[in-house]
Formats: structure tokens, C-alpha cells, sequence
């Protein structure tokens, strides 16, 4: 069985932050919020409805281009793979969990923005001879490696 694949428009509530694992893997945390807005005829305004906060994954060299680029407050379209995180809190002992993203694509949304893209310098982990960056084809993308 797959996990359940999610796409959506959402805003990033923190830069998105870079880590290497012991063995040296960039992992990048982004944090989103996806919300429903809506137009309000009567009041002439803009309402914010329901918002899902949801952690979102990067690895390898997606990690690090993306730790380059997305900042709070920017707007994002995102497809990955829903998964729960399960831990035990260090202070009180209790079993935790939440909903988190491994993320197989990420770019700014130009709704009401825009963008410049350029391509990536390969980083030291992409193949021998490729110009390309070591970046997981869709789907691909692993459990963190700590």
C-alpha cells in the first residue's frame, strides 16, 4: 500500500531550514499553511477560513536549492506524499504524532508573484558525469535518514 498523495497551494510560515544527517544528506524542513479564503460580498473583504499546518520534507540536493529559495510569507505549490510522524515528547513521556509531507516537487506559485528560475549547479552528490543535481525522481523520495 501507498501513502496518500497530496497537491496544493500553501504559504511557507517559516524560511525553509537546511540540516545534514550524520552521513551527510541534506534534509530540509518547510513549514506550510494551506487555508481557504474567501470573498466576502456584504463586508467587502477578504476572510480567512480553516487553516491545516502541515511540516513539509525535502532531501539531498531538493534540500538544499530549496533552503536557497523559499522564505516566509512565500506562496508555494507543493505534490508529495502524506505520513505520520510518531514520537515520544522527551518531557512529559507521551506518544505524539502529526501529519507531515515528504515532498517530491516544490516551486513559487505566480499568483501573485513572480518567478526567475535557473538551473542549479550540481552539487558534489550528483552522478559522475551528470550535469544534472542528484535530485529523487517523483515518488522517490526517502524516509529521513535519522
Amino acid at each position: 500500500m501507498s501513502l496518500p498523495t497530496m497537491h496544493g497551494t500553501g504559504r511557507l510560515t517559516a524560511d525553509a531550514e537546511v540540516r545534514f544527517s550524520p552521513n551527510g544528506t541534506a534534509v530540509a524542513t518547510v513549514p506550510l499553511a494551506f487555508n481557504a479564503r474567501r470573498y466576502n460580498r456584504d463586508t467587502g473583504q477578504w476572510e480567512d477560513g480553516d487553516v491545516c499546518f502541515i511540516r513539509g520534507t525535502l532531501f539531498r540536493d531538493a534540500a538544499e536549492n530549496a533552503a536557497e529559495t523559499y522564505k516566509r510569507g512565500m506562496e508555494v505549490v507543493v505534490t508529495g506524499r502524506l505520513k505520520t510522524e510518531e514520537w515520544q515528547d522527551r518531557e512529559t513521556g507521551q506518544k505524539r504524532s502529526r501529519v507531515a509531507l515528504l515532498i517530491d516537487a516544490i516551486g513559487p506559485s505566480t499568483r501573485y508573484a513572480t518567478a526567475t528560475v535557473r538551473k542549479a549547479e550540481p552539487r558534489e552528490s550528483a552522478a559522475p558525469g551528470s550535469s544534472w543535481p542528484d535530485v529523487p525522481a517523483p515518488g522517490t523520495v526517502e524516509e529521513p535518514p535519522f
